[in-house]
């Protein structure tokens, strides 16, 4: 059973710290996973650079509007966000990119469907709990930033 939100303004989020959040989330996933496809998959630097940034910029978007939409359906049906919460964020969030994804990959890679299916699933993996902890973290650090804020107003 999950609890009323005691804090509502953790999720009254303006449009330039939901771009702030997208944009580091993303430069860090860059910096993970270019390397990770070079070693696994065996393509040039340029190719797992490239494919990465337009994956990135397609999650940017995906980012922007589902945190948005999740943070309103957490209000609507006044959820907590706890660990269940997160798993299904993580969860949904990583699903919908990968209908995105997978096209994209196996176009610039030149793979299969399939093939492309099977490396985004391999992102997944690692994602998922990257996504998980990432959003964790960030939340943590947002509240300690808003108590601070708040004592030093009082």
């Amino acid at each position: 059973m999950t609890m009323p939100l005691k804090t509502p303004q953790n999720f009254h989020r303006s449009m330039w710290e939901r771009s702030f959040h997208a944009v580091l989330f993303e430069i860090s996933a860059i910096a993970i996973s270019a390397p990770l496809l070079v070693g696994v998959m065996g393509i040039t630097l340029s190719d797992a650079g490239m494919l990465t940034i337009f994956v990135s910029l397609i999650a940017m978007l995906w980012n922007l509007v589902f945190n948005i939409l999740f943070d309103r359906a957490l209000r609507h049906w006044q959820l907590t966000r706890n660990m269940k919460a997160r798993v299904v964020h993580a969860t949904a969030f990583e699903l919908g990119l990968l209908l995105m994804v997978v096209p994209l990959a196996a176009w610039w890679l030149n793979l299969s469907l399939l093939e492309a299916f099977v490396l985004d699933i391999g992102l997944i993996l690692f994602f998922l709990p990257y996504t998980l902890i990432f959003n964790w973290a960030y939340d943590n650090l947002r509240a300690i930033l808003l108590r601070h804020r708040s004592a030093a107003v009082l």
